[in-house]
């Protein structure tokens, strides 16, 4: 297989990835919510393997390695690092196996923010970096096509986790998640940041996660002007606004029962989602500046994918139940629709 075979694929046209397993697992009931540790590429493979299937079917182009908070130091602090190797090669071999029914799929290594990382302790800048060798380590072994490096919002730790997956050999996208201040959380410039990964080597730079459609837009914007290298772009599905541009500060007055936590996120931003409409009109807008690694993060559900798929004129398996409302009792045109029911539409 090509080295540069990712590049390749966005070159000819949109490549599709989906992001956000931490949610929907928790949501099925396969993952502890707060400790958001993917325990369950060993204790539910199944499960795992399901939903990798599904976001495939719905268009998903990369099955990306269930690795997402699978670090040494997560492993810790729930006790477990004895578990971190199995657990991480489970996931790559689960991600290879669902890969490799489809052709033409790509399977990911994933490395992410450690939240360790500390821009002013070498220490713990050098203990980040040997978990992000391991990890990328064990994603070549397992057969890995290319290294995503996500959800970054330190600048310094962005650019440690592409120098480490650039040193595979392996083609690599990094992606930025600034959070409510608009730059990096060490001070660095969101879209200066993007650039310095572009002259690092990185294959794709872009943004993920923290941010909904109407928040990520403007940045990538700014970002698909700045650089040349392609640009990745992988929102949440949630309406983030202005005055709150990300899921750690959504409100929900509406609420009866507010979370015990103080919080929407992470367990209680349901009201929030952003309909399957709204994610298709930002993929549409994304592929219209010339943004051809597209997805969703946290709180997608393989219905959202199937929405970028066919928002760059895809036709996923799963776009065989894509809506006919011509045949909804209600609301539908199909002759055989009674028509003193097709006239409940109005008032019900």
């Amino acid at each position: 297989m090509s080295q540069n075979i990712l590049t390749e694929r966005l070159d000819a046209g949109p490549v599709i990835c989906a992001e956000g397993f931490l949610f929907e697992l928790e949501r099925r009931g396969y993952l502890t919510a707060g400790e958001f540790v993917p325990e369950v590429a060993l204790e539910h493979p199944e499960a795992l393997r399901s939903l990798h299937v599904d976001f495939q079917r719905a268009g998903s182009d990369i099955v990306e390695a269930f690795t997402y908070n699978g670090h040494r130091e997560k492993m810790r602090v729930i006790g477990k690092e004895e578990l971190l190797e199995p657990l991480n090669r489970s996931a790559l071999r689960i991600a290879r196996e669902v890969a490799d029914a489809v052709p033409g799929n790509l399977m990911a290594g994933n490395i992410s923010n450690s939240n360790i990382w500390d821009p002013a302790d070498p220490a713990r800048q050098s203990e980040v970096r040997g978990m992000f060798e391991e990890m990328v380590g064990w994603a070549v072994e397992e057969g890995a096509d290319l290294i995503i490096g996500e959800t970054f919002y330190y600048a310094g730790e962005a650019l440690a986790a592409l120098e480490v997956a650039k040193a595979s050999g392996l083609p690599v996208v990094l992606t930025l998640a600034p959070m409510a201040f608009q730059e990096m959380a060490d001070g660095a410039g969101i879209v200066e940041t993007a650039q310095r990964l572009e002259q690092g080597g990185a294959d794709v730079v872009g943004l993920n996660c923290f941010r909904g459609p109407a928040t990520l837009m403007p940045w990538l914007r700014q970002i698909r002007e700045a650089v040349s290298c392609h640009v990745g772009a992988l929102p949440i599905p949630y309406r983030t606004t202005e005055a709150e541009p990300t899921f750690f500060n959504l409100s929900d007055v509406a609420a009866t029962v507010p979370s015990p936590h103080g919080r929407t996120f992470p367990t209680a931003l349901d009201p929030l989602l952003a309909n399957r409409y709204e994610i298709r009109a930002f993929a549409e807008e994304a592929y219209a500046l010339g943004v051809n690694y597209l997805g969703v993060c946290c709180g997608a559900a393989p219905i959202h994918i199937r929405e970028v798929a066919e928002a760059v004129g895809r036709t996923p398996a799963a776009s065989r139940f894509s809506e006919n409302m011509a045949n909804h009792f209600m609301y539908g045109s199909n002759e055989r629709l009674p028509e003193h029911v097709v006239g409940l539409g109005g008032r019900a």
